[in-house]
């Protein structure tokens, strides 16, 4: 059987993995002068800790091509062929990276766009391991991703609008009415992007906007992975939303795949922010 190992980056927001297949390269955080990378050196628990307390918002740095040419090297040497998962090329250069190290590996390294971030990026990933398990080669799966990437919908609803006042995306003025007036933006990645899909009142509906547009997609495919995030210290927020939305899961699952979202989203929508990433049914 081909061997094949899974790679993909810190944005995906898997958690550290057990499975020997499957490598995550960091990206980095910085709080002024201090570095850290994403899952190895900082957590998520301590990032939201360092970010609440920060003045200014931290920034993020690309995973470099030395470092995917490095685990390439590894992998190839180890008779596996690899596939590597990135975060959107439209929000980060760590896929310009995986590509451009994989020039020399010709054949043996496929380097594959999530067009997606945080927990839409994860699933992606977990569907490729999924494929592997099930004795696909690593051409197979390949094709399968690519065509199945575009299914996937990524859904959020902000709690707080003073993190994209400090990144500069809205003026002062707007992030003072908007809290006075409880707005939660609810957003979407689209095309690789994060889009803006509307404003609700309220948390309430914030969580009715979100069962809606996953309505919309014509619902949940749960044959195939699917996830719930959550930003910051505690995943209060997100327990709302699944109290809420009960009728999407009932029946469906025994359990909620829940997780942290880290630095890479983090940055821009702080803590108190939802997420929901599934695949739309095949038709």
């Amino acid at each position: 059987m081909e061997k094949i190992r899974i790679i993909t980056d810190s944005a995906s927001d898997l958690s550290a993995s057990t499975r020997e297949d499957l490598t995550i390269l960091p990206l980095a955080i910085r709080f002024g002068d201090t570095e850290y990378l994403d899952g190895v050196t900082i957590s998520h628990h301590e990032f939201y800790e360092k970010l609440i307390e920060s003045d200014t918002l931290p920034t993020t740095s690309l995973v470099s091509p030395a470092a995917f040419e490095e685990v390439y090297a590894r992998a190839v040497a180890d008779g596996e062929t690899v596939i590597a998962i990135t975060i959107s090329g439209r929000l980060s250069g760590t896929y310009q990276s995986a590509t451009i190290a994989a020039e020399d590996f010709a054949g043996k390294v496929f380097v594959i766009d999530s067009y997606n971030a945080t927990i839409g990026e994860g699933i992606l990933v977990r569907y490729a391991l999924l494929l592997k398990d099930q004795g696909l080669s690593a051409k197979e799966i390949v094709g399968i991703l690519e065509a199945s990437k575009e299914q996937i919908h990524t859904l959020g609803v902000l709690d707080t609008l003073e993190y994209l006042k400090k990144g500069g995306r809205i003026s002062a003025a707007t992030a003072f009415l908007g809290s006075a007036m409880a707005i939660k933006p609810v957003v979407a990645v689209s095309e690789g992007e994060i889009v803006m899909l509307g404003k609700a009142r309220g948390s309430k509906n914030g969580n009715n906007f979100l069962i809606k547009e996953i309505e919309k997609a014509d619902g949940i495919d749960f044959t195939r992975p699917f996830c719930l995030g959550y930003t910051g210290l505690s995943d209060e927020m997100l327990q709302k939303y699944i109290k809420d939305s009960e009728a999407l899961w009932s029946g469906h699952t025994d359990q909620l795949p829940v997780c942290s979202l880290g630095a890479t989203i983090g940055t821009h929508v702080g803590p108190g922010a939802i997420a929901v990433a599934f695949f739309s049914p095949q038709s």
